[in-house]
């Protein structure tokens, strides 16, 4: 949320392997588990000590709901709905065609842009990219995302400002305009990920200081660190670069006070997001976050917080047993969707990839709403206007730029 802002960062993305067990995973029962071969870990007990006891019996009585939530009827009522939106995603914008005062476009993996002049108009749209590609469209995505975003932002102003100026549409923030430091401040709280940058690969590989965090020898995959850790990144052309605190100050990327505020936010907003995602059931294991300067020289939070695409979010009533016998950790994750595109095309080097199936796509609108819903513990609010989404976002756009004037 900010000038010349940056295309989201996906976060750092490990695909894990879905397990197929004696008790079929009731969370996603209609995609098709891989299989792992499980390995007893003779381990000292995980045990999360972020919260209360009173806290501990709400997290307990959030479990119990999720459960009765994952199998009542909420699942194929929503599905009913999304399986008749899958043709009328928000695909595209043109905002600045249809929205007088809007200046240049800048079009991200999922967010399209726009200058107003005093502000920027972000809009989230239901793009679902993989591979520095898109992939597909998926019903009610963009709308996740931003409510999520807003929903934890109204969270953590306690901690720090934030660049949000007003929302009006589901799929629309309009935020300050200011300064992006160009870097991204991942935050983790596990050994885990198989991506060339994620903890445990380079951990696997021998590294014991990584972005500046010294770790010992005997961490095991998905293991909970002792303590929260910082591994900001840097951009190249196409890619993320680890880079040190002691790098980002000698580069100039930021001074030295500017990275020890903004580091400060980042690891409180993340303990903060573990506390309030643990009392609804869910594990927050690594997020990203980005910051600004604000005209005034203030550190804004901008961007996005804790959504389904920053962050990485385990099930957290089944998450210390599964550890223990070296099965992945159940988890609410789009890597489905991109193993079946590495199985039936080359992502990378086809021109034209595949239609994503249906059933796939409905699967992956419906992890992103119950995301939602279990963060927020509240019912995810479906337009029910048959208004063409773009004309409703111009409206509203509309009508929130000339109030602010």
């Amino acid at each position: 949320m900010a000038q010349c802002l940056r295309p989201a960062l996906n976060p750092p993305k490990t695909p894990l392997d879905y397990t197929r067990t004696q008790n079929q995973n009731l969370f996603f029962p209609s995609i098709s588990s891989f299989e792992a071969k499980p390995k007893s870990r003779k381990y000292p007990k995980i045990s999360f000590s972020v919260m209360s006891s009173q806290n501990q019996t709400q997290s307990q009585q959030q479990n119990q709901s999720l459960d009765a939530l994952l199998n009542s009827g909420r699942k194929e009522e929503v599905f009913a709905t999304i399986k008749g939106a899958v043709h009328n995603c928000l695909s595209e914008t043109n905002l600045h065609l249809t929205v007088p005062g809007l200046k240049s476009k800048t079009r991200g993996k999922v967010r399209d842009i726009y200058d107003s002049g005093d502000y920027l108009v972000l809009v989230t749209t239901d793009r679902q990219s993989a591979f520095d590609r898109i992939l597909a469209s998926i019903p009610f995505k963009g709308q996740v995302l931003n409510e999520t975003s807003l929903w934890w932002f109204n969270r953590t102003k306690h901690i720090t400002p934030n660049a949000v100026v007003s929302v009006p549409d589901k799929n629309v923030t309009i935020a300050k305009k200011c300064s992006v430091f160009p870097v991204e401040f991942v935050v983790r709280g596990f050994v885990t990920g198989s991506t060339d940058t994620s903890l445990w690969t380079v951990y696997n590989n021998g590294i014991r200081n990584y972005c500046g965090n010294v770790l010992p020898d005997g961490l095991v995959k998905n293991q909970k660190l002792t303590a929260n850790i910082l591994t900001p990144t840097t951009k190249a052309e196409d890619h993320d670069v680890p880079v040190t605190p002691d790098e980002i100050i000698e580069r100039g990327l930021m001074t030295q006070a500017e990275f020890d505020e903004a580091r400060e936010k980042a690891l409180s907003l993340f303990d903060y997001g573990q506390h309030v995602a643990l009392e609804h059931g869910l594990i927050l294991v690594d997020t990203k976050y980005e910051f600004g300067k604000g005209s005034d020289g203030s550190i804004l939070l901008i961007d996005e917080v804790h959504t389904p695409d920053s962050s990485r979010y385990w099930i957290a009533n089944s998450y210390e047993e599964r550890f223990q016998k070296g099965l992945e950790p159940e988890n609410i994750d789009k890597e489905f969707l991109r193993l079946w595109f590495k199985n039936n095309c080359n992502p990378y080097e086809d021109e034209v990839l595949p239609d994503a199936p249906e059933e796939l796509v409905c699967e992956l609108a419906w992890r992103y709403i119950f995301l939602y819903e279990t963060i927020t513990n509240s019912s995810f609010e479906i337009p029910l206007t048959e208004e063409p989404i773009h004309d409703r976002i111009s409206r509203n756009v509309l009508s929130a730029l000339s109030s602010l004037q």
